[in-house]
């Protein structure tokens, strides 16, 4: 399956919240922390042929996905697979046995929402408000639109490039919360 996507940069959820209110978004799934881990082989063969392993942790659950290289595109398109695993501790077991090992973590608190043809997500994380956007080519433009933005805000980089270029990227490893 190919993943297009766009992400947005908002001031504040508040404002990502009163954008999506206006555009008359249905919520699918409410506000919830989401733990995601990178992995890779120790020689970095993944990141080398620009793809993606992530488990991602959320509550008791969790999904594993893996994302293949970048498409060029005017939006961010990449081959993806995932699929629910039931315990994010006993995937992490497996993927240590096959040599993979946590390169980068990172966290949000992300909630969705529905527009025609898109599913919209508001992602509060340590290096601010983003709104990610996935779905076809038309229906993200169109969503991004009523959204009160252009292809010209869109934003394509990953959150770990996008904490990399970050001063917070300078100063620790990985894109979580402090603790407190």
């Amino acid at each position: 399956m190919l993943e297009r996507e766009v992400k947005l940069r908002f001031d504040s959820p508040e404002q990502a919240r009163a954008a999506i209110a206006a555009a008359r978004a249905t919520l699918l799934r409410p506000r919830r922390l989401q733990h995601d881990v990178l992995f890779d082989t120790a020689d970095g063969q993944l990141r080398r042929q620009g793809c993606a392993l992530r488990l991602r942790h959320e509550h008791d659950a969790g999904v594993i996905t893996f994302k293949g290289p970048v498409v060029p595109s005017a939006m961010k398109l990449r081959p993806e697979h995932e699929t629910a695993i039931a315990s994010p501790a006993s995937m992490r077991l497996v993927l240590d046995g096959l040599g993979f090992r946590p390169w980068f973590t990172y966290e949000k608190y992300r909630e969705e929402y529905s527009l025609p043809g898109v599913v919209v997500a508001i992602d509060e994380t340590p290096i601010g408000t983003f709104v990610e956007i996935e779905g076809g080519e038309a229906d993200i433009l169109t969503a991004a639109q009523q959204l009160g933005r252009t292809p010209q805000d869109f934003v394509l980089g990953s959150y770990r490039t996008l904490f990399v270029e970050s001063a917070a990227g300078q100063r620790a490893s990985d894109m979580v919360f402090a603790a407190g």
